[in-house]
């Protein structure tokens, strides 16, 4: 077995783990600070919104003698504005301008043809209307609000409401940071940007949800023993899943990356960006979120239960007294009944244990001879 493969089976089994629930302030504080850094880079600088959302016109040349910067340069004086410009396959140009009327559009047409030396008709010309990109932008809002309350609504009926509230958050917080990082890196918005946003949604749920469906199960009668505290239960939770969740997000984001780095950055094929980047934060962002958010969260809002807090009182309690008694922590959680040694590993050892930590030997369990 692999060394990674190993420290998996030891992560599932409780014999190791990281105390993720128990520094969650850290992991909140962190949040907090990649949220606001967001923010103010989307109310500073503005999301770059595409020709679909602000209505222009797109030109398609065929082959020229032209280079692109020099088609920039030339479309810029024509217009009054800044063009994207790509070079086609077929060696034309695909000339993109933005926020210019039907009339206009006319004009920037006819003035290129005479600048390129080309007929008219031998050039194409797309208008698109900023109405069509409302449509699209107010379709894609009203998605994203029926997959909210579907998700909050399938949750709490599933598991329960603290669950569906962390894992609203966890939602919100890749979403801010994904619009955000779009916002600080300029990169246009299109509707691909809007598919992508739409789809991470999906990638950030299911981590989620195992996370939690794995936490239903641990915390089963949990108030019938004083092993172990609720936020203790959730950590173990979160350390039998972190393997599986990082291999996933990894796998997910291999061909991702290469769209975005070698395919937008490497080929120049600048119209894979617009998805491919908010896939790429999207990913990486609902990872983290389902380690670092949702289930910290959940575990802040059941420890306020009145029955969590019992069960923290009795758990402290009985090792405050086993600690009295010259009882280690680990001879008193193995000295509970047979039903708990049987749901437990007898080597588990406690859930906030540091990963590769060794677990010290037990006293006086030695056969007799």
């Amino acid at each position: 077995m692999s060394r990674l493969g190993s420290m998996g089976a030891r992560l599932y089994r409780g014999e190791v783990g990281y105390d993720f629930v128990g520094k969650r302030m850290l992991w909140y504080g962190v949040s907090i600070l990649i949220t606001i850094t967001a923010i103010a880079g989307l109310m500073v600088q503005g999301l770059n919104m595409g020709i679909e959302f602000k209505g222009g016109v797109v030109v398609t040349t065929p082959k020229l003698s032209v280079s692109t910067e020099e088609a920039r340069e030339t479309a810029e004086e024509i217009s009054g504005h800044i063009p994207i410009v790509q070079e086609l396959g077929s060696g034309g140009l695909r000339i993109q301008i933005s926020d210019v009327t039907t009339s206009e559009s006319n004009k920037i047409k006819t003035e290129l043809a005479s600048d390129f030396s080309v007929a008219t008709n031998d050039l194409t010309a797309d208008i698109v209307g900023p109405s069509w990109g409302e449509q699209i932008a107010n379709k894609a809002w009203t998605g994203l609000g029926v997959f909210m309350v579907l998700v909050v609504v399938y949750l709490a009926i599933a598991f329960e409401w603290r669950m569906a509230i962390a894992a609203l958050i966890a939602l919100i917080h890749d979403l801010t940071i994904t619009v955000g990082i779009y916002a600080l890196v300029g990169f246009e918005v299109t509707p691909g940007t809007v598919i992508g946003l739409l789809t991470i949604l999906g990638y950030s749920l299911y981590d989620t949800v195992v996370v939690f469906d794995g936490l239903k199960e641990a915390s089963k009668d949990i108030t019938k023993q004083t092993r172990w505290t609720y936020s203790e239960i959730a950590n173990r939770s979160l350390n039998s899943t972190l393997v599986r969740s990082i291999n996933t997000t990894v796998v997910a984001l291999l061909p991702v990356a290469g769209l975005l780095f070698i395919g937008g950055g490497v080929l120049g094929a600048g119209m894979l960006n617009d998805i491919s980047l908010s896939l790429f934060v999207g990913l990486a962002a609902g990872a983290y979120s389902s380690i670092f958010i949702a289930t910290p969260l959940v575990a802040d809002l059941k420890e306020r239960d009145p029955q969590m807090k019992a069960l923290k009182k009795r758990v402290l309690a009985k090792r405050a007294q086993a600690a009295a008694g010259g009882v280690e922590p680990a001879d008193a959680a193995e000295a509970e009944s047979a039903d708990d040694r049987d749901d437990e590993p007898q080597d588990a050892t406690p859930a906030g244990a540091v990963v590769g930590q060794r677990r010290q030997p037990t006293r006086g369990r030695g056969k007799r001879r």
